[in-house]
């Protein structure tokens, strides 16, 4: 499939049936963990056009990373569920959990105790039968949706870092690459320090 194709197709896609889709998914989310006290947001996006072509047409090692990229990128969907605290996070998940039954699981973080960087809980899963209706046909659906779980700080540091380390204009000097980590300590310091006064009897 040529990348015109690509982008014609998942084009009418995302007008069509991923934007509709999303906002009963988002309204699903909220629906689930709406009695839980410490939500600071759910929201679900469609991936962008251009965002979508320049994943499908990824090339590793000179050939095509996708070789149906329209049934096979599982982020086509996203959603997040943002809460205050640390201590929140696996509440959040088990309750996620419960609802969908997770095809996969994963809790991202760096890998040892000396690096600091991206931490979330990430999930893929199927996206809930009852969303499809007569204008939302399932069968010009993708199956699945990657959900994250973050707190409010992991979320803030993963966008600006995003921006600014991940995509960026010009590849980073290592005193760059050095600051950016020292924001995520900052971060995981304030996450640390507020869940454990969250915690704390109040004088």
């Amino acid at each position: 499939m040529s990348e015109d194709d690509i982008k014609r197709i998942y084009q009418q896609r995302y007008i069509d049936v991923l934007e509709p889709l999303a906002l009963k998914l988002e309204k699903y989310i909220l629906n689930i963990v709406t009695e839980y006290p410490r939500i600071d947001r759910v929201c679900v996006r469609s991936k962008s056009v251009s965002s979508f072509v320049n994943k499908a047409t990824k090339l590793v090692d000179g050939r095509a990373k996708y070789t149906d990229p329209l049934s096979e990128i599982q982020d086509q969907l996203g959603a997040r569920i943002i809460t205050f605290y640390l201590s929140d996070l696996k509440p959040i998940c088990t309750m996620i959990e419960k609802y969908f039954g997770p095809i996969e699981k994963r809790r991202i973080e760096p890998d040892n105790e000396n690096e600091f960087g991206y931490e979330g809980f990430h999930f893929i899963l199927f996206i809930p039968e009852d969303l499809f209706t007569p204008g939302i046909p399932r069968d010009e659906c993708p199956k699945v949706f990657e959900l994250q779980v973050k707190t409010l700080f992991q979320h803030a540091w993963a966008q600006a870092n995003h921006d600014l380390a991940y995509k960026p204009l010009s590849e980073l000097t290592k005193e760059q690459r050095r600051k950016v980590a020292f924001t995520a300590a900052q971060a995981w310091g304030a996450d640390t320090i507020f869940n454990e006064l969250m915690g704390s009897p109040h004088n």
